[in-house]
């Protein structure tokens, strides 16, 4: 295989504290507008210190109806839940990923974003929510296989995809091997574009509960006189934390793509701490990977990141999955 390399068609980074251009999401949320979709968000909605609408961070309900109403208005998702207890994703962070995933394709295919159910994805820890596979159908039509080792999750995600009518779109497949991550998820002779995964972040439960102190403690939002759920948007064991955290994961998930180097043009996972990801290009350099990308989001304040590899090159991918009928403006 070809020796690892940044390739200067790399898709451009985001400006600083910007959202991908094709974010939906730009600018204040219109709050009657996400009322008039969604009639059980006016409830929440209060006005902030600086006389401006909005919900309470800090309450999952809260922010739940609230991803509801984002769903439905921008993406026509018309049913959204999840169980109590579970992540609760920001969706404009998720949907940067799944923008910048198609910069990354669009890179191999003269500047054109392949669109259609020819692209194939596997979503790795899909969870209760499923959110990448519904924005990624939505925006660009490709076709998702997501995997969870928990059974509920997959459940409650089943039933998304059969409320929004996407049974032929969405896939969902269990994995009961807890120490393994492409194996036995990806058939013999099945292809896939691209894997997708945001990976728990997190060593402990411990760990997990600190961080999140630290973000409302940041937000200004810790009040010793007010109960306050322990996680800022929930989340079960898998979702949150893993034996070595985050680096021991992508590490994890790195060795194992080879075994699937020529089944998966494009590898991919989020890096929620940036030492890690020359620590993870390193290793992928080991690994004999023929292109890594790194990729810059900005959500506000927060930085965030993917980092993105494939085992084949620039001719060997465009002919795995583009043509003609797929690539669209």
């Amino acid at each position: 295989m070809a020796a690892m390399s940044l390739s200067p068609n790399a898709p451009a980074p985001t400006p600083s504290g910007k959202l991908h251009p094709r974010n939906r999401h730009q600018g204040r949320y219109d709050f009657p507008a996400l009322i008039k979709v969604c009639p059980e968000l006016a409830v929440f909605v209060i006005t902030n210190p600086y006389g401006k609408l909005s919900i309470d961070f800090a309450d999952p309900l809260a922010v739940k109806v609230f991803n509801r109403a984002l769903l439905q208005q921008f993406y026509g998702i018309q049913y959204w839940d999840i169980p109590e207890g579970y992540l609760c994703p920001p969706i404009p962070g998720r949907a940067d990923y799944i923008h910048g995933l198609a910069d990354l394709l669009a890179m191999d295919s003269h500047h054109q974003i392949p669109r259609g159910q020819g692209i194939k994805v596997l979503d790795i820890g899909c969870g209760a929510n499923c959110i990448y596979p519904l924005i990624g159908q939505a925006e660009y039509g490709w076709q998702f296989v997501g995997t969870d080792i928990s059974q509920p999750a997959l459940a409650a995600a089943q039933v998304l995809v059969q409320s929004n009518g996407l049974n032929k779109t969405i896939q969902l497949r269990q994995q009961t091997q807890a120490q393994q991550i492409f194996q036995g998820m990806i058939q013999a002779g099945e292809r896939f574009t691209l894997s997708l995964c945001n990976p728990p972040f997190h060593a402990s439960l411990e760990e997990a509960t600190q961080g999140s102190r630290r973000k409302w403690r940041n937000l200004g939002k810790l009040d010793p006189k007010r109960s306050l759920p322990k996680l800022n948007f929930g989340g079960q064991a898998a979702e949150l934390y893993c034996e070595g955290g985050e680096l021991a994961f992508i590490k994890r998930m790195a060795t194992e793509s080879q075994d699937f180097a020529t089944q998966v043009v494009w590898f991919s996972t989020l890096v929620s701490k940036v030492g890690h990801v020359s620590l993870l290009q390193a290793q992928l350099k080991r690994l004999r990977a023929a292109s890594v990308q790194v990729v810059d989001m900005g959500q506000g304040q927060k930085r965030s990141r993917f980092v993105a590899w494939s085992y084949l090159d620039t001719q060997q991918r465009q002919a795995c999955y583009l043509s003609p009928i797929q690539a669209k403006d």
